[in-house]
């Protein structure tokens, strides 16, 4: 069984070697900075990001306006209107995804 595991993961760490490490960085880099904003209006929250944002109770919806905004002007993107669900707000995971899935693709070479 772990044999399974094993492998499973070496496969997914060769797929994700396969999309480049620009990519990777590209990633960290948009979680550290919807981080950033996060503790910068909210100094004492611990962000973690895997967890819901709006359980920690600091989150209403005026601050996801503002999420949104932020989002839309920092990484130079539009979120269209079928992207607008809280489920892709809820966590700095979720908005890493929807930034990397509307982020135009960077070809090299």
């Amino acid at each position: 069984m772990t044999h399974t595991t094993t492998t499973d993961h070496t496969t997914d760490h060769t797929t994700d070697h396969a999309v480049g490490h620009e990519t990777d960085h590209a990633t960290g880099a948009t979680a550290g900075t919807i981080t950033g904003f996060i503790t910068g209006r909210f100094p004492n929250a611990e962000i973690d990001p895997a967890r819901d944002i709006f359980s920690l109770g600091y989150i209403n919806s005026l601050f996801a306006m503002e999420l949104v905004m932020f989002i839309e002007k920092t990484f130079q993107l539009t979120i269209p209107n079928e992207e607008l669900s809280i489920d892709n707000f809820r966590t700095v995971e979720a908005m890493t995804a929807l930034v990397d899935r509307l982020r135009p693709a960077v070809t090299t070479g």
